[in-house]
């Protein structure tokens, strides 16, 4: 069988205020075309279809356009919700566009039910997890505390019993959105992490051929069997060094897999420059990236006269400025950003504690403060699903 593996399309997301509908219908139509020119049984989208829980009304027209035309084509379309997505809202519908071929899973309860596909060599299961939030489905689960790990364990038993029920040599593919131990993630992901822990590691998917993976927006490959295919389109500086595609999957009559990466339409290039106002203007080598999406760095010891306007007489498409000046690390003028670069919420307000009695919090009350982080992520879960 095969099968295209795409996810986090972030439908209605920006670009630094440059709009990304019309990339997003070109992927659209690219994805539509590839499943068509490369004969695919089957679409799979790993989680975060659109970029919030209420999308505007241009994206969901997009996402209208898209299922219109993969059933038009008569392929076969599994799709789960992200933490990006309202799970309910993306479900409205799901019975009825099962129908059509076109098949929601955003139901954390309906985990070990597959979606089931055939090809000459039998049945192939795709199992959709949605995103999970721990404190949401813990009960549902029979999980004790809540945790990434947990709840993704627990739905892979439901996953792996409902396997084990089917007929021998049936073929199995798990759709899910999460942080996956060995993944790098960009600036651009909304942080999932309970209880301090985001990641959770591969060997909870043992058991099936294919883990389609949603969540980091980069293409990586964790193991043979399990990848994420990464975003279509950039949505941060961090992926400036990234290439944009889908997996298409070969799953052979033994479950064996093969896969190949299928570039995507880039709108246009990234590009992050560094260096002082005047060098930036004048260093010859910069040259290639004139027409790029440019993030410039400057490390002017004083803060330059007009140089967003100065830059972008070369670089018309600048769309990030940044003031890093280069100074030693113990200089007091390091901006707080700069301070609190790569540490999570839990760490800072730890280092609060540290700064403000002169000794970090004890064991009793890192959880106290972890238990609090995690109550108001889950509020902020439960809010977004109720609008």
């Amino acid at each position: 069988m095969r099968f295209l593996h795409t996810s986090d399309w972030h439908l209605g997301r920006s670009f630094h205020r440059v709009g990304m509908l019309g990339a997003q219908a070109d992927f659209i139509g690219h994805l539509v075309t590839t499943a068509r020119e490369r004969e695919v049984d089957a679409v799979v989208v790993s989680g975060d279809v659109y970029d919030r829980a209420v999308p505007p009304l241009s994206a969901v027209e997009l996402f209208d356009d898209a299922l219109h035309r993969l059933a038009a084509l008569g392929v076969p379309t599994v799709m789960i919700s992200g933490n990006h997505d309202s799970a309910r809202r993306l479900g409205v519908g799901a019975g009825l566009m099962g129908r059509a071929g076109i098949h929601l899973r955003t139901d954390p309860s309906a985990c070990g039910t597959p979606v089931v596909l055939s090809d000459a060599h039998g049945d192939v299961a795709f199992y959709g997890l949605p995103y999970l939030e721990p404190a949401l489905v813990r009960d549902a689960f029979g999980v004790q505390r809540p945790g990434h790990e947990a709840v993704l364990a627990a739905a892979m038993d439901r996953v792996r019993a409902d396997l084990a029920a089917r007929p021998a040599g049936t073929r199995s593919v798990v759709l899910a959105h999460a942080f996956v131990t060995g993944g790098e993630p960009s600036d651009s992901e909304r942080d999932i992490a309970v209880g301090g822990v985001a990641s959770v590691p591969a060997a909870v998917f043992d058991g099936v051929d294919y883990v389609a993976l949603g969540h980091l927006h980069g293409c990586q490959t964790l193991t043979d069997r399990v990848r994420y295919s990464g975003s279509p389109l950039p949505y941060s500086f961090s992926e400036a060094g990234h290439r944009k595609s889908m997996w298409l999957v070969d799953l052979d009559a033994g479950g064996s897999v093969t896969a190949e990466r299928v570039d995507c339409p880039v709108p246009r290039p990234l590009a992050r420059v560094r260096g002082t106002l005047d060098d930036l203007l004048a260093d010859p080598t910069l040259a290639p990236h004139e027409e790029a999406w440019v993030e410039a760095t400057l490390t002017d010891p004083v803060r330059p006269a007009d140089p967003m306007a100065r830059l972008t007489e070369r670089f018309p498409h600048t769309l990030a400025l940044v003031f890093d000046p280069d100074r030693p690390p113990d200089d007091p003028d390091v901006s707080y950003a700069r301070r609190l670069a790569g540490r999570d919420d839990q760490q800072i307000a730890e280092d609060f504690v540290a700064h403000v009695r002169g000794a970090g919090p004890e064991p009793r009350e890192r959880t106290v403060l972890r238990d609090a982080f995690d109550a108001v992520r889950a509020d902020e879960a439960v809010r977004e699903g109720a609008r």
